[in-house]
């Protein structure tokens, strides 16, 4: 197994491997840091931890924060007193000839009250008008004085103007031009008021105790305080100092990162392999699956560097929606399980983020099933944040056994993310046109008879649009029960016959009484089988189907013989060596469950109809030649299907076509009196 799996780990997988694995490592947290995963007020996950040196303590970051809110509101801030400008408005006032003397003495008074008061710049004198306190600096001397009636320049002058009111006196400082000399003498002295300040704040900020080597930190379950909390930090900051990692010691943590990447991948690479081959085989389906993964991964990464709780934010349910839609549930619960874990690596809480992303995802898959309606996502994003909220309470709970550390940000974290999820159908559209997929929301879409394909083949070709008909019901009992996709199964027996558009006549189902083959060559009449499969393919092509819905009209008969026609071929010319490629269906043959069962249900709903005893013995009977006979001529060797899920297949046919045919109660005939 190992050999076969290395021979189809071709070029195009080993680079999605590597780039993977690179993409991992990158994005990774790396830290020359000794650091714990913790949050204040839960509880200490770590075993014991013991000082290894001497750890000074501080105060907490809210009881400093308290206190040095105290001291800017108590702090009175200094200033610098300048007496120059009121000496030089004085002298103006004392050499102006025109004002008596009285008034010169009254003004001056004036001057020496507004400067005694103080006269600051805009910016100062509101602050100072707030505080009310201010200390002034004067010959070295500090004194508090009243800072309430300090006025702005602006200010000084209306007072002045208010307060001076004889005319002249009014002319002569207008002359003197006062509004250019009314200069501030407050100013801030910033060296003494950071010293002064820093007086007070250092006792604040200096460590209050010490925690000597040895003496226990913090043990596994106490509460994480915000005392406990700046220890932590401190000794951490401290321990990046004294014990940062090696170049011999970063390389082993980047060996085990790479480590941890190639392990991932190669687990999502062997459960591709044994279970899904088709995805495996398929590197644009690989490709959308690991560009999905890395995806989320970085939007993770990025998600947790912002905020601590800020994982949440991202929608991983989408991951489980996307390939429900697209593949299975199985594959989407493996893959979902190993993003969370992957993700585990680099959040706070490793334990409490996977058990909670562990039962989203899990109730995610159980409420999509399969996607076939708007309603459904919208349903899901709601169950979605319900088992959020509720596994985080569980969490809370059960760690701090109190409901007051239940925060409502963090589900409001959560609505957002139920928010996000309701926009996975544009992911659905883009996935869909940029790697080719077919969601199961297209699916239902295609499956609707009233689009114009359809349409235009049950008005043209009634008969093989009943045949299509039934060959969907056929098929899509026999996937139910093996498993396989129901839904495209079905869609592709609905379209596998478009082909006959062209020429409806040339066929069984659509004959009435006239056979156009009577006038052509068993090798012509085979020609014209063939181009069935031809004219399919180029009507999907200009309706735009999906490339898997093409593949199965490509598909339907594989490299199979037209018997019919082949054997009459046989019958005029004995001993001729025949062409068989002249009868031989271009192919390929079924590369998919669902292409092996479109194939069964087409043949054996085309034989039924020709079957005059109905019996449960002829049909199975019908049913075992028929698929028997396909299995021993190869066609179906390229195909996943085992022999377990052809016996159920079977089993299903014959169930189906006895209940189609079963047979009526005659009823009696009436009678006339």
């Amino acid at each position: 197994m190992i050999h076969r799996f290395l021979t189809r780990f071709n070029l195009n997988r080993a680079l999605l491997f590597v780039a993977v694995v690179a993409v991992v490592v990158y994005f990774l947290p790396r830290t020359d840091r000794v650091q714990y995963s913790y949050q204040t007020g839960r509880p200490w996950i770590h075993p014991l931890l013991t000082a290894p040196f001497d750890i000074p303590v501080y105060r907490d970051s809210v009881s400093t924060r308290e206190l040095i809110d105290s001291i800017n509101e108590t702090f009175d801030p200094v200033y610098k007193i300048n007496m120059a400008p009121r000496d030089t408005i004085l002298a103006r006032v004392r050499g102006c000839r025109s004002l008596s003397f009285q008034q010169r003495v009254r003004l001056q008074a004036d001057i020496d009250t507004l400067y005694a008061h103080g006269v600051a710049d805009t910016d100062n004198a509101g602050r100072l008008r707030e505080t009310r306190r201010m200390a002034v600096i004067n010959d070295r001397l500090v004194t508090i004085r009243d800072a309430s009636r300090v006025r702005s320049q602006r200010q000084a002058y209306a007072w002045i103007d208010s307060v001076v009111r004889d005319p002249s006196s009014r002319h002569a400082l207008q002359e003197m031009q006062l509004s250019r000399l009314l200069l501030p003498n407050l100013s801030l002295d910033t060296v003494e008021n950071g010293r002064l300040y820093n007086e007070r704040v250092q006792p604040v900020t200096a460590a209050i105790s010490v925690i000597q080597q040895g003496e226990r930190i913090i043990d596994r379950g106490d509460i994480v305080t915000p005392q406990l909390d700046m220890i932590l930090s401190t000794y951490e900051t401290m321990a990046a100092d004294r014990y940062s990692l090696t170049s011999g010691q970063r390389l082993y943590t980047l060996l085990g990162q790479v480590l941890m990447g190639v392990i991932i991948m190669t687990l999502v690479y062997l459960y591709l392999y044994l279970y899904r081959r088709d995805i495996f085989d398929n590197i644009r389906s690989l490709t959308a699956l690991v560009i999905l993964f890395l995806g989320f991964y970085v939007l993770a990464v990025v998600a947790s560097g912002a905020t601590v709780m800020g994982v949440f934010l991202v929608p991983f349910a989408m991951i489980a929606i996307l390939i429900v839609v697209f593949f299975d549930s199985h594959t989407a619960l493996f893959l979902y399980l190993l993003e969370v874990l992957v993700c585990a690596c680099f959040t706070t809480y490793s334990l409490e983020f996977f058990f909670i992303e562990t039962t989203v995802g899990i109730a995610t898959i159980f409420s999509m099933r399969e996607l076939s309606r708007r309603s459904q996502l919208l349903r899901t994003a709601i169950i979605v944040f319900g088992t959020y909220v509720l596994s985080y309470l569980a969490i809370e709970l059960m760690a701090t056994a109190a409901i007051n550390t239940f925060s409502w940000r963090v589900v409001g974290y959560f609505a957002i993310n139920m928010v996000l999820i309701t926009f996975a159908y544009i992911l659905i559209f883009i996935f869909e046109k940029v790697f080719g997929l077919i969601s199961s929301v297209t699916l239902v879409e295609l499956t609707d008879i009233n689009t114009p394909l359809l349409k235009q083949l049950s008005e043209q070709c009634p008969g093989t649009f009943q045949h299509s008909m039934a060959v969907s019901n056929l098929a899509a009992t026999a996937a139910a029960r093996i498993g396989a996709n129901v839904l495209l199964v079905r869609a592709g027996a609905l379209y596998h016959d478009i082909g006959k558009i062209n020429n409806p006549a040339f066929f069984t189902e659509n004959q009435y009484g006239v056979n156009p083959h009577d006038a052509l060559s068993p090798e012509q009449s085979a020609r014209v089988l063939h181009n069935h499969v031809s004219d399919g393919l180029r009507m999907a092509d200009r309706e735009k189907l999906p490339r898997v819905l093409r593949d199965l009209i490509a598909q339907h008969h594989g490299c199979g013989k037209a018997k019919y026609f082949y054997s009459k071929y046989q019958q005029q010319h004995p001993d001729e060596v025949i062409d068989e490629s002249l009868f031989t269906y271009p192919g390929p043959d079924p590369q998919s469950r669902e292409a092996s069962l479109l194939m069964m249900a087409d043949s054996v709903e085309a034989a039924s109809r020709s079957m005059t005893d109905h019996s449960p013995e002829a049909i199975s009977e019908l049913v075992n030649r028929i698929i028997d006979s396909q299995v021993n001529d190869g066609l179906h060797r390229e195909s996943p299907l085992s022999f377990r899920d052809i016996q159920q297949a079977k089993e299903a046919f014959m169930a189906r076509l006895r209940t189609m045919y079963h047979s009526r109660i005659a009823y009696p005939p009436s009678t006339q009196k």
